[in-house]
């Protein structure tokens, strides 16, 4: 007779791979922005573009993804996340075969939908396939598979996407044409292998998903009487959704510029950039185990403020200084940003009661500055004749305000 916890085991094995392949798709943009902006001749305001794409996806398609999982269920829910993902994923393909950015473009937001259905179905789903009791170990577990994305999706898309090729405009200008357009045209067509197999995988996933049971759950009927109008009496709430918006657009700046950052401030290869993006990634998924040790010791809120302060710090070395400096500073943006969502997001909702859940959309809905903050950027180091470290000064400013959060912002108090 099969238990309820061998019946489980698969669909928290698929559940949690769920974890790992969206990251994977997550942390390749890093390495897609600059390889993009070479293959295809972009400003680095347009570049950022990748960025808009996802995270505009993740803020339109977060309230369809969760009609669709009350309507379907959490199996058909996730398949449909999973063909949406793929369907982004093969669009790279006649993207790169004509060097269309559009096509690329719809594709990130295709991708972005996918995972926004993704990212709904499978954080709560992971928390029911099991005890009650041990429910947020197996959260903690499936994210860890995240953080391991963090770390090879960078080493990943160095070695098949980026060519460590990359030509002056005085360099390009004394080619022949066709010496032009077949170095475009390899540098595009880099992409398409990668994401192909990507693409692939996602539809055995889904194939596999759809040939096993899954247990499905009713959601209990509560007498909540929550409402966005109630949660945002709550000052602190405000705060946190402002505070989460200017983070995100920090880390997504971040790492978006991260490989020219270690180009042209920190003096390395196009290659060993992406490498070290991969380090960046482990840096941060460290980050957040030490973070979560030292929690036991230091109340949330001052930790923040610690972490935060010392982003800032690092984001004036990042833009003053030069060499392994910069990259070192870039590293350690990677280790103290780690904390800094789930410390927002867990502030913010505190002693929200019937108001949680609603409060929790705002908070996550505030991911938006992932679409807002990276063009601001792009456009600040285009009008400084592509100085990349000064653009470096988007983030520090989101950090002060992260900062405010964690001194001042996230006492509870009633608005008046």
């Amino acid at each position: 007779m099969t238990t309820k916890k061998t019946a489980y085991l698969l669909p928290f094995v698929l559940v949690t791979s769920l974890f790992f392949l969206w990251g994977i798709s997550n942390n390749l943009n890093g390495i897609l922005i600059p390889h993009l902006r070479k293959a295809l001749q972009l400003s680095n305001m347009q570049s950022t573009f990748v960025d808009t794409a996802v995270y505009l996806a993740y803020f339109l398609a977060a309230i369809p993804a969760g009609l669709i999982l009350n309507k379907f269920g959490y199996k058909k829910g996730i398949i449909s996340g999973l063909l949406v993902f793929s369907l982004g994923c093969f669009l790279f393909i006649p993207a790169a075969n004509t060097r269309t950015y559009d096509i690329f473009l719809l594709g990130l937001f295709i991708i972005g939908c996918g995972l926004t259905i993704l990212e709904t179905a499978a954080n709560p789903y992971a928390t029911k396939l099991g005890d009650e009791a041990s429910s947020t170990a197996r959260l903690n577990l499936a994210q860890s598979f995240n953080g391991l994305a963090a770390f090879l999706a960078p080493i990943i898309g160095t070695k098949f996407i980026l060519s460590g090729k990359e030509y002056s405009g005085t360099e390009l200008s004394l080619m022949s044409e066709i010496e032009r357009t077949a170095y475009f045209t390899t540098e595009a067509a880099s992409v398409k292998l990668p994401y192909m197999i990507l693409g692939i995988f996602l539809v055995i996933i889904a194939v596999i998903i759809f040939v096993n049971k899954f247990p499905e759950f009713k959601e209990e009927e509560g007498n909540s009487t929550g409402s966005i109008k109630e949660a945002i009496k709550k000052k602190h709430l405000i705060w946190a959704v402002i505070a989460q918006f200017f983070y995100v657009g920090a880390q997504v700046c971040v790492t978006s510029f991260f490989v020219r950052m270690a180009i042209v401030g920190g003096g390395v290869d196009e290659k060993t950039a992406g490498y070290y993006l991969g380090i960046y990634g482990l840096l941060f998924m460290a980050g957040r185990f030490v973070g979560t040790m030292l929690m036991r010791y230091v109340a949330a809120a001052k930790l923040l403020s610690i972490y935060s302060a010392a982003c800032i710090l690092l984001s004036l070395v990042a833009i003053y200084a030069d060499g392994q400096y910069v990259v070192l500073a870039l590293g350690g943006l990677g280790f103290f940003m780690s904390i800094m969502f789930p410390t927002i997001f867990s502030l913010g909702i505190k002693d929200l009661k019937e108001n949680t859940k609603p409060a929790s959309s705002l908070i996550v809905m505030s991911i938006i500055g992932g679409a807002i903050f990276p063009v601001i950027m792009g456009n600040i180091i285009d009008r400084f004749n592509d100085n990349i470290q000064i653009g470096y000064l988007v983030p520090m400013l989101c950090f002060i305000v992260v900062l405010y959060f964690g001194l001042v912002g996230y006492k509870p108090k009633q608005v008046a």
